[in-house]
């Protein structure tokens, strides 16, 4: 296919990457022209080229000297604000909508890709022999002439010193920190040291019954327990009617209530949820009235901070933690750690001594309600930064009070597209100061506050964070969208790496500014041309404009759903698919091995649409898998490529880790660093004209709001987004869909009146049992579920758990089926040498094969296993960090219930080899094959292991080779897997306890994937692997 310039009508050639070339260094002035105007386009968007139609408008330009019109924002179709059409984020139109694909319940914790029934295997190996198309001639391997250049290798001296500071600094977060505390007492401190009544308590005075019925005001357990159903799980209110008017059924279960009009009447009457109730007020704009609908902040703010489940967690003063008893190196993790507080905390102790801090932290994003057609909402969510992010992050543990239903209008009456943008603007702005305007007196002069203990504080709630995606942040700010919204960088210089970034905008030299707007004399064109100067919008009075101790362009931090994964890694995806073709990467989806934590794509990933962060999440597990030795075309060398991948790779995931230090900040800052240094080779392909990416640059400030704000976590829109679920999307199918507004907040404020009554009376009952333990009554609680059998193992500082189901996957299985069907083949002799070695654990080698063939094995069939769990617990050892979850398989080929065939899986192993590993690091660690999980019969076990513990489960494990060093470029391990040959390790029974987790492996795909393999037989057919430190957060800190 050829492409054809309109500026001097040359055609080009479209996989060359000629067109790119040509644009950017062509010196015609038509070129020009036409490069200018579509410059912003990937070479993946030829066709759009063809829409030129020559010299832009004036009208069309971008100029930086007229505010009236607006003119200034970007085509309304590059709402991204990248300069880059072909990767515009699909989760915006026009007018600032957002869609929740974006989300799509994303947790980078779980994995529902591990675990598969018969029938999605049997699938899975149809479409692994489903057609595909013939490879294409690989094209020559790089010619590499002259000098590669100073950063095109580095020498093992150089690598041995990078893993050694890495252990270092990675290490520092494996000691358990020094606290400093704030220097004043009278921080966060009690106002007197009387304490009153609890939250449960004053509920409690609300009913008459008292402690005679603890359901209250439901007649009993079975009514409540009916009640909570049919507002937190049950069907629509319609549908509860028509099943409680089944004739009997209400009497039969005791219930007080007859239809969920009777239902609701209770919870309205004699519930409360301890949050305050939903106003609608009316906005008027341009003559234009709107309706918000929201909640009084300061009771809000109440409710959470005297919340009885937060009672004991809420943080009152700021702390500063370090991870060396000089206390030079800082450990940053949730928000009190943070500079932000403890400066806040000095600057209030300087009016008024003895305040609580009260970090406010909304969240705002336009959603869609409805699946076709535009219905939407604009929700505004808070929390307060007292709270630990743990709680934050999980709707479930209510930490999140949805504050505001703002105006969702497009305006698209307002035929002026800046008239219209402008209009919005001043409508969000206007809508939120009156949201917020409560904070303004209560953030000098304090309220007083009630935890959910009775202890009374001076609070002092204070606005610190505003979450949200880039058009939030630009209109915020008052930004204009291409440009940054925290500092004043020029839109030619973004996408350029420096050592030192730019300053904050100037927030002083802003309000003055917008302070114009109220001198006499002003018009609104010299009102314009001030905020212009200033760097704003000529916005009437930004919500933050008169709050106190607020910098607004501090309080927008970063977004990894939005600048990473659905920003720049959604960038580089689609820059790959350029740089190599299609065929080739999809290809190679198609051959990696299986994982607990791997989604395969066995369609490959370059032709999907609509891909989700959290798709996007899982390619990056392996995505860098998919251009090992691939060749470039031209024969240029990939080194400067995988350098660049590999580095926006680890700024990624060291940009999620729950807790950093000053030293893990600075390996960030290198990974921007060697990203940018490695960067032109996408220019150099003429797949890049620039960089000019504002979600690129973004990733300048991530370093600043961490050391501000404590860890990304604390802020990240993928945790705000998941709420539009249960307080928005849920909210609207409960509604007859009409003037739904009203319906949504009454649905809300039952529920919470429920959740808040769940609370209550599960304190009740705990308070009874508490009463008949003192008795002497024994309550018989039901019997708990049994769990499956744990091993724990300490490996280090890191703590794993190992859990195996009770019950076997295979009773009786002998040794002839163990070599046939698991490929188990030298399983006797490996069990010899392994009960040798346990009752002579100092014997050599030799002597332990020599003695191994006089033993005798007193049984010829053992129960055998299918399945490992592991549970991985805070790879950093500050208990911050969420648990991870990770299998391991070993069952044969079997057919499912429909007679397909379900291929083997034989999952690789971390293994502990001889118990010298540590938490951190590969070195005492080797990869295993995990052939057979079995256990010696107990009666066998006496006669092998007498007087001894007995080893309990074990495993037959196929040993790859050591860890060869680092790869200069990529920086992975390769294993070679065992072919038999004479000096390698052979097979080996180890205990469960060694096995530290899951491994992947990537195969050495060479040039060109043979076609032959496949996902489920790679792991036989090829040799050499790397190891991936991708699976998850937890391998990425723990193996490199």
């Amino acid at each position: 296919m050829t492409t054809i310039c309109q500026g001097c009508l040359q055609g080009f050639s479209d996989s060359s990457g000629a067109f790119f070339r040509h644009l950017r260094t062509t010196t015609n002035p038509a070129c020009i022209r036409y490069r200018d105007y579509f410059g912003n386009y990937d070479q993946g968007d030829f066709d759009d080229f063809d829409e030129y139609e020559g010299p832009l408008d004036e009208d069309d330009i971008y100029v930086d000297d007229n505010d009236d019109d607006d003119d200034d924002d970007d085509d309304d179709d590059d709402d991204d604000g990248d300069d880059d059409n072909n990767n515009n984020d699909d989760d915006h139109n026009n007018d600032n909508d957002h869609n929740d694909n974006d989300y799509n319940d994303y947790n980078d914790n779980e994995s529902d890709n591990g675990d598969h029934s018969d029938e999605e295997d049997a699938d899975y190996l149809e479409q692994e022999r489903s057609w595909e198309p013939r490879p294409r001639t690989p094209p020559p391997p790089p010619i590499q002439t002259g000098s590669p250049g100073p950063s095109d290798a580095a020498s093992e001296d150089e690598i041995s010193a990078r893993r050694e500071a890495r252990f270092l600094v990675e290490g520092r977060l494996h000691t358990r920190t020094h606290v400093t505390a704030y220097p004043h007492p009278r921080a966060g401190a009690r106002l007197s040291a009387h304490t009153g009544a609890t939250s449960n308590e004053q509920y409690a005075e609300s009913f008459e019954d008292g402690p005679a019925n603890i359901y209250a005001p439901f007649v009993s357990a079975m009514d409540w327990e009916f009640a909570r159903w049919a507002k937190m799980r049950g069907p629509g209110s319609t549908a509860v009617t028509e099943l409680l008017q089944i004739p009997g059924l209400a009497t039969a279960l005791g219930l007080s209530y007859e239809s969920s009009q009777q239902l609701n009447a209770i919870i309205d009457d004699n519930l409360s949820s301890g949050r305050p109730r939903f106003t609608r007020r009316e906005v008027r704009i341009n003559r234009e009235v709107f309706e918000i609908y929201y909640r009084d902040i300061i009771a809000c703010v109440r409710a959470l901070f005297g919340d009885p489940e937060f009672a004991g967690i809420l943080v009152f003063a700021p702390e500063r933690h370090y991870a060396d008893e000089d206390r030079t190196v800082r450990v940053y993790f949730d928000m009190h750690t943070g500079k932000w507080w403890w400066s806040t905390q000095l600057a209030l102790d300087a009016i008024r001594p003895g305040a609580t801090v009260i970090p406010i932290i909304i969240a705002s994003d336009k959603t869609q309600l409805t699946l076709f057609g535009s219905k939407t909402a604009y929700p505004v969510y808070m929390t307060i930064g007292n709270l630990p992010k743990d709680v934050r992050r999980k709707p479930s543990r209510r930490g999140q009070i949805l504050l505001a239903y703002l105006p969702s209008t497009r305006l698209e009456h307002v035929s002026n597209k800046a008239s219209r943008r402008r209009m919005l603007a001043n409508l969000y702005h206007a809508c939120l100061t009156r949201v917020l305007k409560p904070l303004k007196h209560a953030g000098i002069n304090g309220i007083k506050l009630t935890s959910g203990d009775g202890v009374l504080r001076r609070g002092h709630p204070i606005f610190a964070l505003h979450v949200g995606d880039y058009l939030e942040q630009i209109l915020a700010t008052g930004t204009k969208q291409g440009e940054c919204p925290k500092c004043p960088i020029p839109r030619n210089s973004i996408g350029e790496y420096s050592e030192h970034p730019y300053e904050l905008r100037n927030l002083d030299r802003v309000l003055d500014a917008l302070a114009t707007l109220d001198s006499p004399n002003v018009d609104y064109q010299d009102y314009a041309r001030a905020c212009k100067e200033a760097g704003i919008k000529p916005i009437i009075r930004p919500y933050w404009a008169d709050l106190p101790f607020v910098n607004i362009y501090q309080s927008i931090v970063p977004d990894v759903l939005h600048q990473l994964y659905q920003g720049v890694i959604k960038h580089l995806i689609g820059w790959l698919k350029n740089a190599f073709g299609s065929e080739e990467l999809d290809a190679r989806c198609r051959r990696l091995p299986p994982n607990h934590n791997i989604r395969l794509f066995l369609n490959g990933i370059t032709k999907l649409q609509r891909v989700t962060g959290k798709e996007h999440s899982q390619m990056c597990r392996f995505l860098i898998a998919l251009i090992i030795g691939l060749p470039l075309p031209d024969g240029m060398s990939p080194a400067r490529l995988v350098r660049a991948v590999r580095a926006l790779l680890d700024f990624l995931y060291l940009a999620q880790y729950p807790a950093h230090t000053s030293e893990t900040l600075n390996l960030l800052k290198d990974a921007l660093r060697r990203f940018h240094a490695n960067k032109a080779i996408f220019v150099d392909l003429g797949i890049r004209l620039h960089f000019k990416l504002p979600k690129l640059h973004s990733l300048e400030h991530y370093v600043l709001s961490i050391l501000l704000f404590g860890t990304t976590d604390n802020y990240d829109t993928q945790y705000s987004e998941r709420l539009h679920i249960d307080f928005a999307k849920e909210a609207y199918r409960a509604t007859n869909c009409k003037d739904e507004l009203p319906q949504m907040t009454t649905w809300l404020e039952r529920r919470e009146k429920i959740q808040r009554h769940a609370i209550f009376i599960q304190w009740r009952l705990a308070q009874q049992d508490r009463q008949n333990s003192m008795q002497g009554v024994v309550v018989h609680a039901p019997q708990a579920l049994m769990l499956a059998p744990a091993v724990r193992q300490h490996n280090g500082s890191c703590l794993s758990r190992i859990k195996i189901a009770q019950t076997p996957s295979v009773k009786a299985l002998k040794f002839e089926q163990a070599a046939d069907a698991y490929g188990a083949v030298h399983l006797q002799d490996a069990l010899m040498r392994f009960v040798v070695q346990y009752n002579n654990p100092d014997l050599s080698p030799a002597e332990i094969r020599r003695r191994a063939a006089l033993v005798y094995l007193p049984f010829n069939a053992f129960p055998a296993f299918h399945r490992l769990k592991f549970i991985l617990e805070d790879a950093q050892d500050l208990g911050i960090m969420e648990d991870t979850h990770d299998t391991a398989h070993a069952r044969p080929e079997r057919r499912d219930k429909r007679g397909r065939l379900v291929p083997g899986r034989f999952d690789t192993v971390l293994v502990n080899e001889n118990g010298d590993g540590r938490a951190i690091g590969v070195d005492g660690y080797r990869v295993g094959r995990l052939r057979l999980i079995f256990k010696i019969p107990s009666r066998a076990s006496d006669r092998l292991f007498p007087g001894l513990i007995h080893p309990g489960h074990l495993a037959y494990v196929e040993w790859y080779t050591p860890f060869a060093a680092p790869h200069a470029n990529h920086g992975l391990h390769r294993v070679t897997r065992p072919r038999g040959r004479t000096g390698e390790k052979p097979p080996s029974i180890v205990e469960l306890s060694k096995i530290r987790c899951s491994c992947h492996l990537y195969p050495n795909f060479g040039s060109a994937v043979p076609r032959e393999w496949s996902s489920s037989t790679v792991l036989d057919q090829c040799d050499h692997f790397w190891v991936s430190p991708f699976t998850d957060l937890h391998m990425y800190m723990s193996l490199f």
